[in-house]
């Protein structure tokens, strides 16, 4: 089945209500701090003040007499016992050397090396008894000056005795000369200096982990807030506790965001692991959101110098990068990949410059492990792309829509000089679509409204394309990722009929047990209802590698329909048998099996029912029941893209922006709940206007102290800040899984900061800024305005 027959089918393309939305709305989620087990114990982690310092002692004899104390573990207690955290991509630098990877101790042994690392846990009865003894461990610590800027990280003290220049690779992707050779023959060249600003993730749900140890079967089980428990469980036994993996079961149940944060192992869920052992007890830990702040892995952090060569007429030439990323203390999961892999392949947006030349360092700091956060690498190359692309248009005299449309690609596949193969897309289509919705037209009428009330109105840009479904495994192997990134999915169909799949994606917000639920239903001739999705519990699941870089529908739901494929397969040699006619013969649509050219149909109800019941049952040729299992893995990413258009009014007076239109026209290919996705849009545009205006986690340069911990500092977006969104939908399918899909999750929060800040920049030039970084608040606007009138 193709792309174009799927999208014909019943409930493709009908806004279903959310099936899991009615136990969240009345209050019976299973969470993973919901979870009580028998005699559970509670651990609490004291974590580092400091951001460098050497652990001189560890003192913990006075907590651990406390009331209720069951033991406190330190890294001395670990060492020996188990390996390091493991970062699940290699990269190397241009003469092949590997990055450094130093040891990310589950606990610290020697060395502290950012505010929060984890120095020991303290397990107790009650939660308050725990706290009460961690406050009394007592730790001696020989503080050292910390390391914060990444841009002067290789002069200050080392982190890790493996990269003494705090240095961990560089990468480099491109053909240096020939781009070198076109800006010399540019008739004009654009430069641009940028900021990708830190961001600290805030999923509803703060990370939790219960853990406990059966000793007569020898089994773990790790209740966690993961967006991937099959990944969690391989590097956990594979890589640090050195266990058999079928001996591990990782659940994780409903869980509540996680915008990539939830992706990593960490530490918390290992020593969880470990002591439930030895303990001989389940241990429970949920974070509390001062505790987020500090130790989830942060998202962007790059700085960034870009160049941009033409010709005379705006004919994009050659682009050249360089980016230095921030990889904070220790290498989480991903963190290697972000940066480069996921950046650097989408620094040709959806242009035809010929020739692009990429350079990253990264750097180790004394702050939070930074790994992927929704987008993951495609932001921060899209705002690179976008924020130049603006720029060369203001240098030449375009417009921003005009300089776009000159350099759009307009045939497909198009294979650009990073690496990756375009197979599909409509970019002029998206533009129109997007300026029609947005009523460019009526945009200088709304100017002179501003003007009169003494704001300033700009206008801002940004198509944007991101790479989805990250794969295929071949292709990602050989550019260092240390795991396959197929999907599995198993139906299980029962004998009256109803289904129950079970998918190695996750769901944490994203809707799958209504969507895998349109997608069977419409190819088996079923109503939604009748089909459950399982998933998140590897004792259930096939292996799978979880839900991220918005892959669910293509890789997962492809997976799931692999295995429709065989159901179909075996219904039809069942039916075949029923009506007495052959295989050949019978045609499957709307629920029935048909016989062709005959009135000759039976139900697909009754076909399960014989498949489980086999009387006058050919035996020897089929074996009885209705459950398949099948495995993808893509053969390329797939690519959504779109035009988003903001117009936002600033007050010069104040540097307040207020965001007043925002137009997103995305291309997701086929669109199973249109419902569904436009809130996925919706939360996307929330988070990256939020980077853009608001969001900016920020350490202090001499201590090291995070300064924006808590709320009171972490300005966090809210729904008065925003207008009504206008959404466009473009369709072209992707032309390599049989939905036709392409990804949605990640666009939102893709397209618009580039957006919002060119707006914010249109706004401001008559009043000579050029120049700002995100976030564009109040107090920066308002500087930028005085810096450039003075």
């Amino acid at each position: 089945m193709g792309a174009s027959d799927f999208a014909k089918l019943p409930h493709i393309g009908e806004s279903l209500k959310r099936k899991e939305d009615a136990r969240f709305l009345t209050g019976v989620g299973n969470y993973t701090d919901d979870i009580q087990q028998p005699q559970q114990k509670v651990a609490v982690f004291v974590r580092s003040p400091h951001a460098h310092a050497v652990i001189r002692s560890v003192d913990t004899a006075a907590a651990a007499a406390m009331p209720g104390v069951a033991r406190i573990f330190t890294g001395r207690d670990l060492e020996g016992k188990m390996g390091g955290l493991p970062c699940g991509w290699l990269i190397s630098n241009p003469d092949g050397s590997p990055m450094k990877e130093p040891l990310h101790p589950v606990l610290a042994i020697d060395k502290v090396r950012y505010v929060g690392d984890h120095v020991a846990m303290v397990v107790a009865d009650t939660l308050q008894q725990a706290k009460d003894a961690a406050e009394a461990v007592e730790v001696d610590y020989e503080v050292l000056a910390p390391v914060i800027d990444m841009r002067r990280a290789k002069d200050g003290p080392a982190l890790h005795q493996e990269a003494p220049d705090n240095h961990c690779y560089k990468w480099t992707l491109g053909d240096k000369g020939a781009v070198d050779a076109a800006f010399a023959g540019a008739a004009h060249v654009t430069k641009i200096d940028l900021v990708n600003n830190r961001l600290i993730p805030n999923a509803i749900e703060p990370r939790a982990a219960n853990a406990s140890y059966n000793r007569a079967t020898d089994e773990y089980v790790l209740y966690t807030t993961s967006q991937n428990p099959h990944v969690a469980r391989l590097l956990m036994t594979a890589f640090v506790l050195q266990l058999p993996e079928h001996k591990v079961r990782v659940i994780a149940p409903d869980v509540g965001g996680g915008f990539g944060s939830k992706i990593f192992l960490y530490a918390e869920e290992v020593a969880l692991t470990w002591a439930a052992r030895q303990l001989g007890c389940p241990v429970r830990w949920t974070a509390e959101r001062s505790e987020a702040f500090l130790s989830d892995a942060h998202g962007r952090d790059h700085v960034t110098h870009a160049e941009m060569a033409m010709d005379a007429n705006g004919k994009f030439l050659a682009m050249r990068v360089h980016t230095d990323a921030n990889l904070g203390a220790y290498l989480s999961t991903f963190a290697s990949c972000v940066p480069t892999i996921l950046y650097g392949t989408l620094l040709a947006g959806q242009y035809t410059a010929p020739q692009i030349y990429v350079e990253v360092d990264g750097w180790f700091t004394s702050t939070a492990p930074v790994d992927a956060y929704r987008g993951a690498g495609r932001p921060e190359a899209t705002y690179v792309v976008e924020r130049l692309v603006t720029r060369c248009a203001w240098e030449l005299g375009l417009s921003q829509d005009e300089i776009r449309k000159r350099n759009f690609i307009t045939e497909f596949p198009y294979q650009t000089p990073v690496a990756l193969q375009y197979d599909t897309g409509d970019y002029h289509a998206c533009m129109d679509k997007a300026q029609q919705l947005a009523d460019v037209a009526g945009f200088d009428e709304r100017r002179k409204a501003s003007e009169a009330k003494g704001l300033r109105r700009g206008i801002g840009y940004s198509s944007y394309i991101e790479a989805c479904g990250l794969a295929p495994s071949n292709i990602a192997g050989a550019l260092g990722a240390r795991a396959g990134l197929f999907e599995a999915g198993e139906v299980r169909v029962h004998p009256t009929g109803s289904v129950t799949v079970f998918t190695g994606s996750h769901s944490h917000g994203q809707g799958h047990e209504t969507t895998f639920a349109q997608l069977v239903a419409a190819r088996l001739g079923l109503d939604p209802s009748q089909v459950d999705i399982v998933h998140g519990d590897t004792g259930r699941v096939p292996f799978g590698m979880g839900t991220y870089g918005s892959r669910s529908l293509s890789v997962g739901g492809t997976a799931i329909m692999k295995a429709l494929d065989k159901i179909e397969a075996k219904a039809k040699k069942i039916a075949a048998h029923l009506m007495e006619a052959g295989e050949a013969d019978i045609e499957f649509a709307n629920g029935e099996f048909t016989v062709k050219g005959t009135d000759r149909k039976v139900p697909f109800a009754q076909v399960a029912l014989t498949a489980y019941v086999p009387h006058n049952y050919p035996l020897d040729k089929l074996e009885p029941g209705l459950n398949e299992t099948a495995f993808y893995d893509p053969t390329n990413f797939t690519y959504p893209a779109g035009t988003y258009i903001c117009e936002v009014e600033v007050d010069p007076q104040t540097g307040v922006v207020r965001v007043d239109r925002f137009t997103a026209v995305d291309d997701f290919g086929v669109i199973v709940n249109p419902m569904i996705v436009e809130g996925q849009v919706h939360g996307g545009l929330v988070q990256g206007i939020g980077q853009a205006l608001m969001e900016h986690g920020v350490y202090d340069q001499e201590s090291g102290q995070l300064l924006t911990g808590s709320y009171m500092d972490y300005t966090m977006p809210r729904a008065s800040d925003f207008p009504q969104f206008t959404l466009g939908h473009v369709c072209t399918p992707c032309t390599h899984n049989p939905i036709g899909s392409k990804g949605c999750g990640e666009a939102g929060a893709i397209g618009s900061p580039p957006a919002v800040m060119n707006a914010v920049l249109d706004a401001l030039m008559d009043l000579g800024v050029r120049d700002l970084d995100m976030p564009a608040t109040p107090h920066r606007v308002w500087q930028a305005i005085q810096a450039a009138q003075a």
